[in-house]
């Protein structure tokens, strides 16, 4: 089996976006495009890690149904590591669905239920399997999704075998926000979140990103990440704040802008890049995913 460089845990599944180039409001029928390509938070984050020339591993479910199998062939000529992945025969391939219009996301579905089904079993690889067991904790970095159950990512914040990664987590969504309080309130990670789930963590609003990523380090969290869109976003720890702005760009896309956020941050933290520069080079790959400078 491939030895990854790091390990992406969570959803991988086909994105289905629908997008429009004018404004769509609710209930509104326009004429677009409509896309199938892989997505899904930990698929995104490791599409973007292999542009940086980096093997993840993908340590999630995927069916053994046709859009499974043409999944993990995508997967592997993306060169992403697939030996790890939970392959169930009893349940299909999950899917993301998304309406996306020049107001922005629509809205969108993400049928995440096998992921969820499959439950511990995608850990197996890092809990007592090649990449990991009790008494050879894994000692790399592991970008983790909000897709997962509250008690799987419960279990990753507490359990031994992961007491020496480097753990690296984002929402998935607004909606599965609060799924992450297991690491607030273990002081475990680095949570990658915008305005609006950092104020579900707290249980509030925030005007700015440097308030909100403040508020989640008070609260517990080891370290907080917050974007907002074009204005300023905030690298948090307990000694430091650091605030910057994204560059202006032309918005054509909004989906999986955050997971090519958090995949350059995450590169250039592996290879060294102080703080400061790490959040510039996120927030440019992510103003080139939005301005649609970059292919998905």
């Amino acid at each position: 089996m491939t030895q990854p460089d790091l390990l992406c845990i969570g959803s991988v599944l086909w994105d289905v976006i629908g997008r429009s180039p004018g404004h769509m409001p609710l209930g509104a029928d326009r004429p677009g495009r409509i896309t199938r390509l892989p997505g899904g938070v930990a698929m995104n984050i490791a599409m973007g890690l292999a542009k940086h020339g980096l093997a993840p591993a993908l340590l999630t479910a995927i069916g053994r149904d046709a859009e499974g199998e043409e999944l993990i062939a995508q997967c592997r000529r993306m060169g992403l590591v697939t030996d790890y992945a939970y392959r169930p025969e009893d349940l299909p391939t999950d899917v993301y669905m998304a309406i996306e219009a020049a107001n922005g996301l629509i809205a969108a579905i993400a049928d995440a239920h096998s992921l969820e089904a499959a439950g511990d079993k995608i850990l197996t690889p890092v809990t007592g399997g090649p990449l990991g067991a009790p008494d050879r904790p894994y000692e790399g970095i592991v970008a983790l999704d909000g897709n997962l159950t509250t008690d799987l990512l419960s279990r990753i914040a507490t359990d031994p075998v992961f007491a020496r990664a480097d753990l690296r987590i984002a929402p998935a969504s607004p909606g599965k926000a609060e799924r992450l309080l297991a690491f607030v309130h273990a002081g475990r990670g680095t949570l990658y979140v915008n305005l609006e789930e950092a104020g579900l963590l707290c249980q509030t609003r925030f005007a700015t990103a440097p308030e909100a990523a403040h508020a989640l380090v008070a609260r517990g969290a080891a370290r907080a990440l917050v974007t907002n869109g074009g204005q300023p976003c905030a690298d948090a720890t307990a000694d430091q704040t650091l605030t910057r702005t994204p560059p202006p760009v032309l918005v054509t896309r909004v989906t999986g802008a955050g997971d090519s956020f958090m995949a350059a941050h995450i590169a250039a933290e592996r290879a060294g890049t102080p703080r400061e520069d790490a959040l510039d080079r996120a927030l440019a790959a992510a103003a080139a995913h939005v301005s649609g400078d970059i292919a998905t």
